[in-house]
Formats: structure tokens, C-alpha cells, sequence
């Protein structure tokens, strides 16, 4: 039988809601039921009532699905039609890249502040001003004549984005109990998995027949829908306290360090190999600054979070700065080792979907539209098989087999890949994708779950929203480490060949240009020996991939199982009535 932590409930003579502010009132009695250490075993929650979402629920979850929509769509439909956005603008390449990178960039940086915001102005109101300022950057974008306004809007965009992401997730551990957070964590990673498939697609469509505008465009009606349904149906509890409290015990400090330690860590991970050379000082000394910072902040908030909570995680009295990552998410061993995975989902992930369509539109010489619908085995059984796993992991009430299948057949999916050449056939690569498809599908939901029973109730959100970035997080490592190991394969390969070597370097820099430049070639040996080198390139991305996969499947079996049937404690609980964390309300306080 599994060891679970053990829940020790007992009434104590003070609160803390989420802003920090912690009130030492001896009439205000609440109930904490903290997580103890892992060894101690727990009373499982079996007369927990079913939970039974109504109208206003459905509704309010459905705006929340559309809203993310919206940002899965734009994440992924601008890389395909970039060049024809390029050529239109004249662009350089690196402004091309770099208006690809900014939005992952700044969707990864602005996370954890945003989940921090919310958890002390509210859910709502953080997740109506992220949909706001992906707007704003997607009108920005759509009237650019430059890559300088291109970039800004992107960068605006990205910071929405990654509050709608992070905060789909959050809101969901507000809604739904654990026993029942399965199916609809899956309803929502289906949901971004669907505008991914589409994304491409939808991208090739809009700059090849239409006008590349519309790429950006798109997202307004889409938003404006999703608002319509948010505004009215999504209610939740206001938090509690004035707005001058919130603001004076918001961690503004430990928000600033994150943001300059993030930021001076991947932007040189982003262009080291692309713009500078690994061993340039502009790569190297913001690497080590961007670092330096990330251990400062860490400190920072480890300090904080023993200022505001006691060794097991209760709220002491006073008010106190309530850190923007809780050190009491990493109370236990399983906890660390998912999220831990969770980077390195991220970064085969993004290692799949960035290389994958290189493969078609370089070795197959596929156009970007068809490139678009080639990619469809591997991205289109994401969706439905993270919903079945979440269903499943919801009705039988566990979810570790859902981590190893997931990590099997992702780590078997990713190694067939080998098999991809210049002559596989349409069938061939068709059936390679399924398994790494259905491995990487059933971990979105898994690890999801993972996480959220390995924490303490109360800690839900933290953690949800913690979870959120180091998915983006390895995303952008992922492309980063991906891209450099490709670089040096090419480099090495090409000069195996006479024709290439004098220009292997060169070749090397940009695997996006040397797309055009194969597709230039007349039919010959040749292009046939330049084809054949890029795809025997790609077999260090496949191997990449299946190491990491390898690693954490490794790992995942060191990981405990605990229960889904767990207290639902949250502060921002959905309610039927009225809703009490409107705008106004927070600004007449």
C-alpha cells in the first residue's frame, strides 16, 4: 500500500488570505490541514460529495478554454508564415528570430508574477488584464511596418499569453476538487493542444491566400467571445483584505529580481550559437548575471516564505510579504521530481514540434500549408489522448501509471524517429509519430496531477501556477539546446562533403534559411546530398529526445502516489451568486 502524508487538522487563532495580509483576530477560526512530511501516513477523504458542475460552471470553464485558444493559436501559427511576414517587412533574419522568440521569451519571464497578482487581486481580474494586453499586442503587431513594432507587440502579446496560460490552470484547482481536477485539466490541455494542431495551419492559410495580418487579427474575435462568457459566469470569491494592504504586501522585490534573473538567463540561452558564439562575452556574462540572479531570488523568497509559515506551512501571525513562489510547494521528494520532468516535457515538446516540420518542409521539400497537415499524426492525438488519460486517472483515482506509460512511449515514440530519412514514405512517417504523439499527450494531464496531489491543499494554485512556467521554461530550453546541438551536427556533417564544407559554417547558422536555400536547388546530387545531411542532422534532435525521455522516465519511478480524494481548499472558490471581484469593487476598496 502506498504512503501518503498525513493531514494534521486543528483549529489555530488566525488566517491568511491570499495577499499576505495575515489577521490575528482570536474570533477568526479556521481550519489548516497541512502536509506533513512524507514518511507519516494520511486518512484518506472518502465522504467527499461528487462534484456536479452546472450551467454557469460549464459556461464559465467553456470562456476560459476559449480565451486559451486564442493564445494556442497565436503561439504556434507565426512560425510558418514568418518568412512570407519577413520578406513583406524586410526583415533581417535575426529580427525574424527574435520575433519568434520574444513571445516565448516573455510568456515564460511574466508567469510566476502574474499567478503571484492573482493570488492577491484576484483570478478574474489578472486573467480580464492578460487577455486585455494579448489583444493590445496582437493590434500592435497586425498594423506593424517594422520589426521594431513587430517585436514590441509580440513581447505584449507574450506577457498576456502566458497569464492566460498560467492562470487556465489556476483557476481550475478553484473550481474543481482534486478527486474531479483530472478531467477538467485535460478538457483544458486539449483545448491548447487543438490550437496548436490548428495554429500552423491556420497560419499557412492566412500568409500564403490571404494577407499575414489576419494571423493576428483572428485572435480579437476569438477573445471577444471568450470575454462575453467570462465576464458574467465567471464568479469567484473575492480576496479578502483592502487594496492598500495587497499592494503594500504583494512581493514587488522578489517579482523585479525574477524578472532580470529570467530574463538575463534566456536571452543568452536564446541567441548564444544564433547571434554570439557560445564562448562570447555577450552570451556568457548575462548567462552567469541571468543565473546569479535566478539563486539570488530563490534565496530571496526561501527567506520570505520562513518570515510568512512555519515549518509546515502555516500561515504565522502579523502581516508579512507572501513570497510569489511558496517554498512550501517543494515540501516532499515526488514533487520536485515532477516538476523536474515538467522541464523536460516541455523541452521534448518544443524539441518535436520546432524540428519536426523542418524535416518535412528541408528533407521532404514540402510546402508550409502541406508541412502544416504532415505535422497533424504527431500534434492531433495530443488532445484526445490527454483527455482520455485524464479521465481515466480521474475515474480510477490515480495517476502514476499515466507518468510511466506517458514517459514509455514518449521515450520509444522519440527513438523511432531514427527511422526518418529522405525516402521514408507517407505512410512511414505517418505511423512514427503515433507513439511519441500519445506518450507526450498522456503527460500533460499526468504531471498536472501529479503535482497537485503531491502539494498541500491550500498550496494549489501556487503550485499550479509554478507548474505553468516551468513547462514555458523548458519549452525555451528546450529550443535553445535543441537548435545548438543541431548547429554542430550540421557543421559536422556538411563537411563531409566536398561541395559543402567551404560553406558548412554558414549552412549551419540558420537550419530555418537553409530550408529556402535546398528548395532553390535544382534537382541533383546536390540538393540530394544537402537533403541527406540535414536529415541525418536531425538525428541528434531524435536523440536529444529520447535521452531526456529516457531520464525522466527514470526518475518518474522513483515517485510516491497519493491520493486524489483530498480537502478542496481555496480561497477564490467559484460561487452561483454575485460576483464579488469586479474591477470596481477591487478599485473602490
Amino acid at each position: 500500500m502506498a504512503s501518503y502524508p498525513a493531514m494534521a487538522a486543528g483549529p489555530v487563532p488566525f488566517s491568511m488570505d491570499y495577499s499576505g495580509y495575515i489577521s490575528t483576530d482570536e474570533d477568526s477560526m479556521i481550519t489548516i490541514a497541512p502536509r506533513a512530511p512524507e514518511r507519516q501516513e494520511v486518512e484518506i477523504l472518502k465522504d467527499n460529495p461528487p462534484f456536479k458542475p452546472d450551467r454557469n460552471f460549464v459556461l464559465a470553464f467553456l470562456s476560459i478554454c476559449i480565451i486559451t485558444l486564442a493564445a494556442a493559436l497565436d503561439a504556434t501559427s507565426l512560425s510558418i508564415g514568418l518568412p512570407i511576414i519577413t520578406e513583406d517587412l524586410k526583415g533581417s533574419a535575426i529580427e525574424a528570430f527574435w520575433t519568434g522568440t520574444s513571445f516565448l521569451l516573455t510568456s515564460a519571464v511574466f508567469q510566476p508574477v502574474i499567478a503571484g497578482l492573482s493570488h492577491v487581486f484576484g483570478r478574474k481580474n489578472l486573467l480580464i488584464i492578460s487577455s486585455i494586453l494579448f489583444v493590445v499586442g496582437a493590434i500592435i503587431c497586425a498594423v506593424a511596418r517594422n520589426f521594431t513594432v513587430m517585436l514590441a507587440g509580440r513581447s505584449v502579446q507574450g506577457i498576456g499569453g502566458g497569464g492566460i496560460l498560467a492562470l487556465g490552470e489556476i483557476i481550475v484547482t478553484d473550481l474543481v476538487p482534486l478527486a474531479a481536477r483530472g478531467t477538467w485539466f485535460g478538457y483544458l490541455g486539449s483545448t491548447w493542444a487543438l490550437g496548436s494542431v490548428a495554429g500552423p495551419l491556420l497560419g499557412a492559410v492566412f500568409a500564403e491566400s490571404v494577407t499575414w495580418q489576419w494571423i493576428f487579427w483572428i485572435n480579437l474575435p476569438i477573445v471577444g467571445v471568450g470575454m462575453i462568457l467570462l465576464v458574467p459566469f465567471l464568479k469567484l470569491e473575492s480576496t479578502p483584505g483592502k487594496l492598500s494592504t495587497k499592494i503594500r504586501t504583494f512581493d514587488w522585490i522578489g517579482s523585479i529580481i525574477f524578472v532580470a534573473g529570467t530574463v538575463g538567463f534566456l536571452i543568452p540561452v536564446t541567441w548564444g550559437g544564433v547571434m554570439y558564439p557560445w564562448d562570447h562575452w555577450r552570451t556568457v556574462v548575462p548567462l552567469l548575471l541571468g543565473f546569479d540572479g535566478i539563486i539570488a531570488f530563490a534565496i530571496y523568497e526561501w527567506w520570505l516564505s520562513r518570515r510568512a509559515f512555519d515549518a509546515e506551512g502555516n500561515a504565522l501571525p502579523g502581516e508579512h510579504i507572501e513570497p510569489i513562489v511558496r517554498f512550501s510547494i517543494f515540501n516532499n521528494y515526488t514533487m520536485i521530481i515532477t516538476f523536474i520532468s515538467t522541464v523536460l516535457h516541455g523541452v521534448v515538446v518544443w524539441s518535436l514540434l520546432y524540428f519536426l516540420p523542418l524535416y518535412y518542409e528541408a528533407v521532404k521539400e514540402y510546402s508550409p500549408i502541406i508541412s502544416g497537415v504532415a505535422i497533424l499524426p504527431e500534434t492531433g492525438l495530443v488532445a484526445p489522448v490527454s483527455v482520455i488519460a485524464a479521465v481515466l486517472c480521474t475515474r480510477f483515482g490515480k495517476y502514476r501509471w499515466a507518468l510511466w506509460s506517458g514517459w514509455v512511449c514518449t521515450t520509444a515514440g522519440s527513438g523511432l524517429l531514427f527511422i526518418l530519412s529522405p525516402t521514408t514514405s507517407v505512410p512511414g512517417w505517418i505511423f512514427l509519430n503515433f507513439l511519441v504523439s500519445i506518450g507526450t499527450g498522456i503527460l500533460f494531464p499526468a504531471m498536472s496531477l501529479g503535482t497537485q496531489a503531491a502539494s498541500r491543499p491550500q498550496d494549489s494554485g501556487h503550485t499550479a501556477g509554478f507548474f505553468s512556467f516551468l513547462r514555458v521554461f523548458g519549452q525555451a530550453i528546450g529550443v535553445a539546446v535543441s537548435g545548438v546541438a543541431f548547429q554542430n551536427q550540421l557543421q559536422s556533417e556538411l563537411q563531409n562533403y566536398e561541395e559543402f564544407a567551404p560553406v558548412a559554417v554558414q549552412y549551419s547558422r540558420d537550419a530555418t534559411a537553409l530550408v529556402g536555400i535546398i528548395k532553390a536547388l535544382p534537382d541533383g546530387t546536390s540538393k540530394t546530398d544537402l537533403k541527406q545531411a540535414y536529415s541525418d542532422s536531425l538525428h541528434v534532435i531524435w536523440l536529444l529526445m529520447t535521452v531526456v525521455s529516457g531520464v525522466a522516465l527514470l526518475t518518474s519511478l522513483t515517485t510516491k502516489e497519493y491520493s486524489l480524494e483530498q480537502e478542496h481548499d481555496t480561497r477564490q472558490k467559484f460561487n452561483g451568486g454575485k460576483n464579488k471581484e469586479s474591477m470596481t469593487d477591487l478599485m473602490l476598496r
